[in-house]
C-alpha cells in the first residue's frame, strides 16, 4: 500500500493547518492556542472522545474502529511545542511571535497526525482503538513524562505506542529507523567555581577562577577520551562560561559554567555523573578553589522495541518502498518516557534539503505530509486489521 490517495486530496488542508501553527508558535507547556486548535479539529473529525489538559496542555483523541473485538489499543504521538529561536527564513508564513519559532518541525508532526486522525475517523477500517496523542513541552520540558504521569497509558489501556520525527538531509518522504537505543539521555550540569578575586595586575594574590575554569573545560573532555570505552557513545560539552566580573582589570571571584552530557547506556550515564563531579572537585582543589556542582537528570535514552521497530519499518516500506537503518542520534527525545511504559517505536521521515533542526533557517517541507500521514494511518490499519 503506497501513499494513500486521500492524503493527496487533503494535502492543501493539512498544509494550511501546519502553516497556521507555524505562524503561531508556542513554547513548552504554553501551547494553549495550538491545543485548542487540535481539540477543535478532532471534534470536527468526529473522534469518539476528545480530552484536553492531559500533561497540563496535552490533547488526546480516541478513534474506535468499525469493530473493536480485538480490544487492541495503539497510541500515536506528535509533539506540538516550538523553540525560543528567532526565525530567519523570510517565509510568508513565518513566525509572528518574536523569539519563538517552529525550528524542529513539531508544526509538521502535529499537522500530519491531525491528517491521519481525520482519515481514520472517516474510514475506521481497523479492529481496535486508535489514540492520537498531542504532547506539549518536548523541547526540554518533559511533556511526555507529564502525560505519562497523568495516567494516559492506563486511562486508555494503550498497549503499543508509535512516534515520528522529520529529519533534514533524508530525501522527502523516505524513512529510517533502528532497533534498541536510538536517541541519547540528556543530562545537564551547573558548576559554580569559587576562588579569590583581585586585581588583574596581582594574580599571585588571587585564586584565579578563569584559569581554574579553563583547565576544567579541558579536563572534562577526558571523561570521553580516557574514562569511557571508545566503542561507547558519550558527549560532554561545556556550553556557557560566565564570570562575576565585567571589568578588564579584575580577576573574578566566581565563574558559572553550564553544560550537557549525552549518553546511550545506564552504565555510561552513571559513570559520567560521577566523573563530572570528581573532575570538578579535583581540578578546583589543585588551584586552591572550590566548586559547587548541580547535576540535573534529563530525558532517559530512547529505546525502540525490536518487534515494533520491525513492524514500523515494514509499514514504512509499504508506504515509500524503502526504510534505511538510522544512525544513532545524540540528541534527546522525551518519547523515551512512552517507550518506558509500553512497547513501541520511533521513526524518522525525510525532510529533504533544509537547515538542520534547531536552526533559525529550518523549515518543514510540506511535501513530506502524505508519507507521514500514510505511515501513521497504516500503523493502525496494519497492526489492527479489520476482518470485514
Amino acid at each position: 500500500m503506497p501513499v494513500k490517495n486521500r492524503f493527496a486530496e487533503l494535502h492543501d488542508d493539512i498544509t494550511a493547518w501546519r502553516r497556521d501553527i507555524h505562524q503561531n508558535p508556542e513554547i513548552l507547556f504554553e501551547t494553549h492556542r495550538t491545543s485548542a486548535l487540535v481539540a477543535e479539529k478532532l471534534r470536527e473529525f468526529g473522534c469518539d472522545e476528545v480530552v484536553e489538559g492531559i500533561g497540563r496542555t496535552g490533547v488526546v483523541g480516541v478513534i474506535k474502529g468499525t469493530v473493536t473485538a480485538s480490544r487492541k489499543v495503539i497510541g500515536l504521538r506528535a509533539d506540538m511545542d516550538a523553540l525560543p529561536i528567532q526565525e530567519q527564513t523570510g517565509l510568508d508564513y513565518a513566525s509572528k511571535s518574536d523569539g519563538a519559532m517552529h525550528a524542529c518541525g513539531h508544526d509538521g508532526h502535529t499537522a500530519m497526525l491531525l491528517g491521519a486522525a481525520k482519515y481514520l475517523s472517516e474510514t475506521r477500517n481497523f479492529d481496535g482503538t486508535a489514540v492520537v496523542i498531542f504532547q506539549p513541552a518536548e523541547e526540554g520540558g518533559g511533556g511526555g513524562k507529564e502525560m505519562c504521569d497523568d495516567g494516559i497509558i492506563e486511562r486508555w489501556d494503550i498497549q503499543e505506542v508509535y512516534g515520528m520525527h522529520n529529519w533534514p538531509g533524508m530525501p522527502v518522504g523516505t524513512f529510517a529507523i533502528r532497533p534498541g537505543v536510538f536517541f541519547a539521555a540528556t543530562d545537564t550540569f551547573d558548576i559554580i567555581l569559587e576562588g579569590l578575586g583581585g586585581h588583574a595586575a596581582k594574580p599571585h594574590e588571587t585564586i584565579d577562577t578563569t584559569v581554574m575554569a579553563s583547565h576544567l573545560v579541558l579536563a572534562l573532555q577526558t571523561i570521553a577520551s580516557r574514562n569511557a570505552d571508545p566503542v561507547d557513545q558519550i558527549v560532554v560539552s561545556v556550553t556557557s562560561f560566565e564570570t562575576s566580573s565585567k571589568a578588564y582589570n579584575v580577576i573574578p571571584q566566581t565563574v558559572h559554567m553550564k553544560g550537557t552530557v549525552r549518553t546511550m547506556s545506564t552504565k555510561m550515564r552513571a559513570m559520567a555523573e560521577q566523573r563530572v563531579k570528581a573532575v570538578c572537585e579535583g581540578t578546583t582543589a589543585t588551584f586552591g578553589g572550590s566548586a559547587v556542582i548541580t547535576y540535573h537528570a534529563g530525558y532517559p535514552a530512547m529505546v525502540n522495541h525490536s518487534e515494533q521497530t520491525k513492524f514500523a519499518a515494514d509499514v514504512a516500506r509499504s508506504v515509500s518502498g524503502a526504510c534505511d537503518e538510522a544512525a544513532l542520534v545524540m540528541g534527546g527525545e522525551d518519547f523515551a518516557y512512552f517507550l518506558e511504559e509500553r512497547p513501541g517505536a520511533y521513526i524518522l521521515v525525510g525532510n529533504g534539503d533544509t537547515a538542520m533542526v534547531h536552526h533559525p533557517m529550518y523549515n518543514f517541507d510540506d511535501s513530506a505530509i502524505p508519507a507521514g500521514c500514510s505511515w501513521w494511518s497504516e500503523i493502525i490499519e496494519q497492526r489492527m486489521p479489520s476482518k470485514r
